[in-house]
């Protein structure tokens, strides 16, 4: 596995949408014709990919939100993943 790119600035394409579902309580991911149910704090890490933030950038706002959390190995891989399905640009 090759290291995430740390200078991108992830963003949702168009078509993609944050939702919260209070029935539920969780995150969605709403694609055309699919919708993804979102575990943990991933709503959270999506919720900052907004292309105005670096994958530096929100490892670090995560930090402050979660100290001790290991964010800074897990958030970029993350990105990385979802970028590789399709979800992020």
């Amino acid at each position: 596995m090759t290291a995430p790119r740390r200078e991108w600035c992830p963003a949702l394409p168009p078509a993609l949408t944050l939702r919260h579902d209070t029935v539920r309580g969780t995150d969605l991911l709403v694609l055309p014709e699919r919708v993804v149910v979102l575990k943990g704090h991933a709503g959270t890490v999506l919720g900052l990919c907004d292309g105005t933030r670096t994958v530096r950038g929100i490892v670090d706002a995560l930090a402050e939100r979660f100290p001790g959390a290991p964010v800074a190995a897990d958030v970029p891989f993350f990105l990385d993943r979802l970028h590789q399905e399709g979800w992020l640009r």
